[in-house]
C-alpha cells in the first residue's frame, strides 16, 4: 500500500515538475499544486490529501497500523488509489504538449 501511494504521488510530482516547472516535495503540497493547476478537482484534492496522510502514517507510525486495518484498507479502499491514478493518466493523455521533457 505504501509503495502504491508513493508511486501515485511520484506521478503527481512528475506532472508538477515537467508540466509546470514546479518542484514540490511534500505529499499534500503535490495535491494542492495539481489542484491549483487544474489537473485534479477539489474532491480529488481532498482525497489525495487523505491518501498523503495515510502514506505518512504508514511511514512514520507504521507500528500503529494493525494487520487488520491494512487488510481493510486494501480490501475496501484501493478504488481511491485507482481513481486518482486514472485522473492523472487521463490528464497526461489529454495534455501531452504541456509536458516539457527537457526539464
Amino acid at each position: 500500500m505504501r509503495r502504491a501511494l508513493e508511486a501515485l504521488f511520484d506521478m503527481g510530482r512528475h506532472i508538477a515538475a515537467k508540466g509546470f516547472g514546479e518542484a514540490v516535495t511534500e505529499y499534500k503540497e503535490i495535491a494542492s499544486t495539481l489542484n491549483r493547476r487544474n489537473v485534479i478537482s477539489t474532491s480529488d484534492l481532498e482525497l489525495m490529501k487523505k491518501l498523503a496522510g495515510y502514506r505518512n502514517r504508514l511511514v512514520h507510525f507504521y507500528h500503529d497500523v494493525s494487520a487488520d486495518e491494512l487488510f481493510e484498507i486494501c480490501a475496501s479502499h484501493l478504488g481511491d488509489v485507482e481513481q486518482i491514478a486514472n485522473v492523472l493518466r487521463s490528464w497526461l493523455a489529454n495534455n501531452p504538449d504541456i509536458m516539457d521533457e527537457t526539464l
